[in-house]
């Protein structure tokens, strides 16, 4: 069965997801479906998991920060986030995010 997608409006900062666009605090639009929405709020919930493991071992001042597994997983967990709504994004997310250098060309001429 196929889902219908939907308009969202997301905060990347804050890691909300809105029906609505709420004056300015959205950063990006996207049409998606409840599945594919699901699997962005689970990246957000773990990139929330691991933003805190990474705060906490910050505070130890002789671990570097490129050493720390948890590090390396928050990077890993915004590259999918970014990927994730350059792929559901309207033009103008697609823009900005493609301007961010965070994803690589390949991956901008695939979608």
């Amino acid at each position: 069965m196929d889902e219908q997608k939907h308009s969202y409006y997301i905060n990347i900062q804050s890691h909300e997801i809105f029906n609505e666009p709420i004056g300015g605090e959205w950063d990006f639009k996207i049409e998606a479906t409840p599945s594919q929405l699901a699997v962005l709020e689970r990246l957000f919930d773990k990139t929330d998991e691991t933003d805190w493991e990474s705060y906490f071992r910050a505070h130890v001042p002789f671990l570097e920060y490129h050493h720390q597994p948890e590090n390396k997983e928050y990077d890993r967990r915004l590259f999918l986030i970014y990927s994730f709504l350059y792929y559901l994004g309207d033009e103008k997310t697609r823009k900005h995010i493609g301007g961010m250098g965070i994803i690589n060309g390949d991956l901008a001429e695939r979608t």
